[in-house]
């Protein structure tokens, strides 16, 4: 394996992180952005009022991502396997 085949597996494997960890990350950031708002809004400044929602959207949004991201993982890992045992 050269180099240049290391370099395009190590980007690969850092563009499967990131399609990985988008979906949770964004819904995360949204509901933290309207939690923001509604405590903008209405002067509540709770520091608690943050952490149930975001936990509450981060844990649905694993359940329903969680097949995108293990069939995203293990087409990944098939991938490299392919290329571990592909002759050189």
């Amino acid at each position: 394996m050269n180099e240049l085949a290391v370099i395009d597996v190590g980007r690969e494997a850092l563009y499967v992180i990131l399609k990985i960890a988008a979906p949770v990350m964004l819904a995360g950031m949204a509901i933290g952005l309207v939690v923001a708002l509604f405590q903008a809004l209405t002067t509540i400044q709770e520091m608690t009022l943050t952490f149930v929602p975001k936990i509450l959207v981060i844990f649905v949004s694993m359940i329903l991502f969680l097949p995108f991201m293990i069939a995203t993982l293990v087409e990944f890992t098939h991938d490299l396997f392919h290329l571990i045992v592909a002759p050189q």
